[in-house]
């Protein structure tokens, strides 16, 4: 081989480790974040724990939607003090003012980021996607908890409030939605 060869046959090998790494990055990054609560990155639990700590904690709810996602969306609380350990239910308030069914997706972030991983979801309205007929309004609810293992950690434990932030985007329909409307599957901008 010559050195011309082996230096191409060098440069195709760096550009495929360099693919197979860029294709393993996101579920990569996602299980990081899952894990640590990097980005305020939330965990999953199917149930709270069994004894709630004496220690309170203030969580604060939020709501946004992406510029071109055409419903309402708000929290029906703003606010809501737990003790660390305790489930905790909240609503959110979506309202489709549109001719047309929307289909929309939330995306989440717990602020400050220290405690993203103590954050724990037991059931979420952004664990799927939700479709709303035109002017349908739907109460859509989170049940959570603080973790109690959040009193362990030197950073985390100096938080007394917890913000819980959801923006909605419109997703395309599901096609049999799609087929019920008579319309495109994706969304109209």
């Amino acid at each position: 081989m010559t050195g011309s060869n082996r230096t191409a046959a060098y440069l195709v090998g760096v550009v495929l480790v360099m693919a197979s790494l860029s294709f393993a990055a996101v579920p990569f990054y996602q299980w990081f974040c899952q894990v640590t609560g990097f980005g305020g990155t939330t965990s999953v639990a199917e149930a709270a724990p069994d004894a709630p700590l004496d220690r309170t904690i203030v969580v604060r709810f939020d709501a946004s939607l992406d510029k071109d996602m055409p419903w309402t969306f708000r929290p029906e609380q703003t606010t809501m003090t737990l003790r660390i350990g305790e489930m905790g239910l909240a609503f959110y308030k979506a309202t489709n003012p549109t001719d047309r069914p929307v289909a929309g997706q939330a995306s989440y972030n717990v602020t400050p980021d220290a405690a993203g991983g103590y954050f724990t979801k037991i059931e979420c309205f952004c664990f799927t996607e939700q479709v709303l007929q035109p002017g349908e309004s739907v109460l859509m609810p989170v049940t959570f908890y603080v973790d109690p293992s959040i009193m362990e950690n030197s950073e985390s434990k100096l938080v007394k409030e917890i913000t819980l932030s959801y923006t909605f985007y419109e997703i395309p329909l599901p096609d049999t939605q799609a087929a019920l409307a008579g319309g495109p599957s994706k969304p109209i901008n």
